[in-house]
């Protein structure tokens, strides 16, 4: 039994270690997403103006706007390039449950993407004049939000596999379900900025992550079986 969950335990951190190297060395890894946060917070106070108190008031939401479209950037590598070489396949007869390859693979994305965002969202804050009360907001909605981006994704990812420009519907399947996820996020941040109870928003925020980790790996696996039939 110990030589089993040992096994186990070994081929989770295997399939970790390679989906992290692997989303490194396809262009999907830590630049890309930080690079599209910072476009469009630098874009921003062109189309705006530079006004501080307008950027002030509007920073939460472009904020997490920012944060939602850079996790969109790479989700439909998470799937494709183990579909392409024959490796998807072989995972789904694998001893490691096809439910925790989809909880794994949403881990290792939001690692490579998802964290990188959340620790560089402060300097892009003050980029867009970003009250220094709703810092902590900051951090703490993007630390508990971008994981259930992550599993969202992964769970459109699962969807379109397979299929040819398969990006563009899985967009559009998975920004619906991303919009909870935003409006929380940056209503935590909003009513950070304004002195006002945060707590209600990132505890919804904080539901919704450990929801789509609890039930989102199984949708996605059930995905898997039927594109791999």
């Amino acid at each position: 039994m110990r030589c089993f969950y040992d096994a186990r335990v070994g081929s989770v951190i295997a399939l970790l270690r390679r989906d992290l190297s692997l989303a490194v060395r396809a262009g999907g890894g830590f630049g890309l997403g930080l690079a599209f946060f910072l476009i469009i917070v630098v874009l921003v106070p062109f189309g705006v103006g530079p006004e501080a108190a307008v950027l002030s008031r509007i920073a939460p939401g472009i904020l997490w706007v920012a944060a939602l479209l850079a996790a969109l950037l790479s989700l439909d590598r998470i799937f494709a390039l183990d579909f392409e070489d024959g490796t998807l396949p072989l995972l789904a007869t694998s001893p490691l449950p096809l439910e925790g390859v989809a909880l794994i693979k949403g881990v290792a994305h939001w690692i490579t993407t998802g964290l990188p965002l959340t620790l560089a969202a402060p300097a892009f804050g003050f980029l867009l004049n970003l009250d220094p009360s709703a810092y902590v907001w900051l951090l703490a909605s993007l630390a508990l939000g971008t994981p259930a981006l992550s599993m969202i994704g992964t769970f459109g990812a699962a969807l379109t596999v397979g299929l040819r420009r398969g990006g563009l519907l899985m967009s559009l399947l998975v920004l619906p379900l991303y919009v909870p996820t935003l409006i929380f996020g940056a209503e935590t941040v909003r009513r950070g900025a304004l002195g006002l109870d945060a707590i209600t928003p990132l505890l919804m925020l904080a539901g919704i992550t450990l929801g789509s980790f609890a039930l989102l790996p199984f949708a996605t696996s059930s995905a898997l079986r039927v594109n791999l039939k």
